[in-house]
């Protein structure tokens, strides 16, 4: 392998680069605008700066919060103490500082534009606004909006969200996450280092009713957004039947990332899905023989994330829109979190990124009995001691 093109300079194309070039393979980065904003929260989960220790000990600005405000009409809210924090980057910061390791680990970075790749023999040649370039082997991160068509996911309306929000002039030591009616997604206030991102994603709603919606929340809760930066996205969010189609690899390539599909269908999350299939890219590439190795990278896929994210793409409508106990699933969650130790347990480990979707409902139902009991008693502490029990 002499040389691998790395076609997107977001978080999973600065990670993929970094990681070929650190194992001596000649990289380069194509993309036209490198580090730029987007329209999240920016958090990174305990499980991915746990398992890539260098996304918190750095020297790039970040916060570590430990509260999350969760709300859903009509439970009210409830506070969240989360034991392992959520580090919350701008994504400005966090896509610069990957990029900036991947260049001293000798990865080179070119500021341009791809116009297209066409296969020449067992080569790529890549065709820029500088000219062609040649290469042994292409790792499209290209992010959602991926031009070169032929390679990576294939989106269809079903397939996506939108993100939409702003950035506010301001600060606030916790999270913030709203649950609306009908609506599948949600609403998020994150503080990052001197702003907070407010902002919306939604499954199936146009853009400006979602925009509606955010603008009537920060209308309630005395958000001004007059003169604030809005930016808009479309994320990835992959319909059931679309994960066993889903375009990850083939002759030469492999997809990382949003350009593969690879976001949380419940959450939208995608920063560590990013780094995680970077990190599987690299890995099948320089371990397997070059006929080899797209297969091995689906399989690595499917066997660390894949089918979770499969699986949570069947839940993703009964959470936000289903109903239990005779009433929405969001209120019931916010109300269970409140009252019930074995479910607020639960929530820690959804947050921290620790919970499989695989294994949720078996231990919803093995806590069910328990939780049911400890909600049954605070209800009763509480009539007989107002005032005295806290969530």
């Amino acid at each position: 392998m002499k040389r691998v093109a790395i076609l997107g300079g977001g978080p999973a194309g600065a990670f993929a680069a970094g990681q070929m070039a650190r194992a001596g393979v000649e990289t380069i980065v194509f993309d036209e605008k490198l580090a730029w904003e987007k329209p999240c929260g920016g958090g990174l989960t305990y499980k991915a700066y746990h398992q890539y220790p260098f996304l918190i000990d750095n020297n790039t600005p970040k916060r570590l919060i430990t509260d999350a405000v969760l709300s859903a009409p009509p439970a009210g809210e409830v506070v969240l103490r989360l034991q392992q924090p959520i580090l919350i980057y701008s994504r400005f910061d966090l896509n610069r500082m990957l990029l900036d390791r991947a260049q001293q680990a000798g990865a080179q970075i070119e500021k341009t534009r791809v116009n297209g790749i066409e296969r020449s023999g067992d080569r790529w040649k890549i065709r820029t606004k500088s000219g062609v370039l040649e290469a042994d082997f292409c790792i499209v991160a290209t992010g959602a909006r991926n031009t070169l068509h032929e390679f990576g996911t294939a989106l269809t309306r079903p397939d996506t969200m939108a993100a939409l929000g702003y950035y506010i002039t301001g600060d606030r030591p916790q999270i913030d996450i709203q649950f609306l009616s009908k609506l599948e997604g949600y609403i998020w206030v994150f503080p990052r280092c001197g702003h907070l991102s407010v902002g919306i994603c939604g499954k199936g709603e146009p853009a400006h009713l979602l925009r509606k919606r955010l603008e009537t929340y920060m209308a309630e809760k005395g958000i001004s957004w007059t003169g604030a930066p809005f930016f808009s996205h479309v994320l990835p969010s992959l319909a059931t039947p679309s994960w066993k189609r889903n375009r990850v690899a083939g002759e030469g390539w492999m997809a990382v990332g949003d350009a593969a599909g690879l976001v949380d269908p419940i959450t939208g999350e995608g920063l560590y899905y990013a780094i995680r299939s970077a990190d599987l890219a690299t890995r099948a590439l320089l371990a397997e023989a070059s006929d080899r190795v797209s297969h091995a990278y689906r399989r690595m896929l499917r066997r660390d994330f894949a089918a979770d994210l499969e699986f949570a793409s069947r839940l993703a409508r009964h959470v936000f829109m289903g109903r239990f106990l005779f009433g929405d699933v969001p209120a019931r969650m916010v109300q269970f979190t409140r009252r019930s130790p074995r479910f607020a347990a639960i929530m820690q480990d959804l947050f921290a990124g620790n919970q499989p979707y695989l294994g949720l409902k078996r231990r919803l139902l093995e806590n069910l009995n328990g939780s049911l009991l400890e909600i049954a008693m605070n209800i009763s502490l509480k009539r007989q001691l107002p005032g005295r029990v806290q969530a």
